[in-house]
């Protein structure tokens, strides 16, 4: 086994089998398999999970990132102390049910760069999880259950085919970013102010026609994209979002401005460009003058 890196602790057990070409597993003893905690994979040829690896049932991290896997079996229930999975960047289409056994996944659960059609209802059942990435895949929904992750702290899913989100997002108290951009959504959930701790909120590049009302309750949002939308004019009450730092509007329809954003004192990046049709107010100065670099 000395070809294998092995780091073992008192606790922990690391296999490090990184950008070694691997089509397989090499031969491990099996005394070894149960007490492996941590498995890193990233970046080899892997086309299916190997066997072994659902043997390996006090996993903790699995890391199968860019490989060429095209199937996540439902053998993956037996891993389930997992905290962290990152399946990123392979060719998988479909998730099984049986995710919904990973009651212990903690910290991170990736999915993107893969061909993900849809998500199952199961993964409502993973409450514990803090980040979740699903973007640049082929999803054209996600399920009403995302709702009932309410420890999420990051949730990325860009560059797919939604058209909406469940209103049941607004569960997600604990949702410091949301990441949407490239995708096909007309609109945002009516009840996204709920998300009162959240800071970043990323929707560039989709169809919204307007900004639901109650995104003014999100008063700790720094950085608000809403770039290559179809936006005619934004809500009045946008000016109560005080701790806003950024605000990109490139690239949208729209005609005028509230005037309810000199309220926002911290402002330090506006950027209108390519709203052709827009009205530059003269209260613009007053922003310049303050530091907020506006863009026209």
């Amino acid at each position: 086994m000395s070809e294998l890196e092995f780091i073992e602790e008192e606790i922990n057990m690391k296999m490090n089998l990184a950008q070694m070409h691997l089509k397989a597993l090499p031969t491990i003893e099996e005394s070894r398999i149960k007490e492996i905690k941590d498995l890193n994979l990233f970046d080899n040829d892997l086309v299916i999970i190997p066997n072994e690896i659902f043997e390996m049932t006090s996993m903790e991290i699995l890391n199968i990132s860019v490989n060429k896997i095209n199937k996540l079996p439902s053998s993956i229930m037996y891993l389930n102390k997992l905290r962290m999975l990152d399946a990123g960047h392979n060719n998988i289409d479909f998730i099984p049910s049986e995710i919904g056994h990973l009651v212990n996944m903690e910290d991170y659960l990736y999915f993107h760069n893969n061909k993900l059609q849809s998500i199952p209802s199961e993964i409502g059942h993973l409450t514990k999880v803090r980040y979740l990435n699903l973007s640049d895949n082929m999803l054209k929904e996600v399920p009403n259950e995302i709702g009932d992750l309410t420890k999420l702290v990051e949730l990325r899913i860009m560059n797919n085919q939604l058209t909406e989100l469940p209103e049941s997002l607004s569960r997600l108290t604990n949702l410091k970013e949301l990441h949407l951009k490239k995708n096909k959504m007309t609109t945002l959930p009516e009840k996204i102010g709920e998300l009162a701790l959240l800071r970043v909120l990323d929707v560039e590049e989709n169809q919204l026609k307007e900004v639901p009302y109650s995104l003014h309750k999100c008063l700790k949002l720094r950085r608000l994209n809403l770039r290559h939308n179809q936006l005619i004019t934004l809500p009045e009450s946008i000016g109560h979002l005080k701790n806003l730092l950024e605000l990109d509007l490139r690239s949208n329809h729209l005609k005028e401005l509230p005037e309810s954003l000199l309220a926002i004192e911290g402002l330090e990046r506006l950027d209108l460009r390519w709203n052709h049709e827009l009205h530059i107010p003269s209260w613009l100065g007053e922003l310049e003058e303050r530091g907020c670099i506006v863009y026209l």
